[in-house]
């Protein structure tokens, strides 16, 4: 490998917006993070849907009678 072109791999605290920190290593001394495996619904188990722009409502009108109490049998 050539000397003096990679960057340094130092201590890194990582700090998600629920509060939980990580400590590892990486290039970077501190990342922040929108998300982690303590607060993923995937890992909690706990759906929390994000409406964006009632896109969630608007699928669920466009699908009414496919999907939920609605469905026809």
């Amino acid at each position: 490998m050539k000397k003096d072109i990679h960057p340094d791999y130092v201590e890194c605290k990582i700090t998600c917006l629920c509060g939980n920190e990580i400590e590892t290593h990486a290039t970077q001394p501190t990342i922040n993070v929108e998300i982690c495996s303590n607060c993923h619904p995937f890992y909690t188990g706990q759906q929390k849907i994000v409406d964006t722009a009632g896109r969630v409502e608007r699928f669920m009108n466009r699908y009414k009678g496919v999907y939920g109490e609605d469905k026809k049998n």
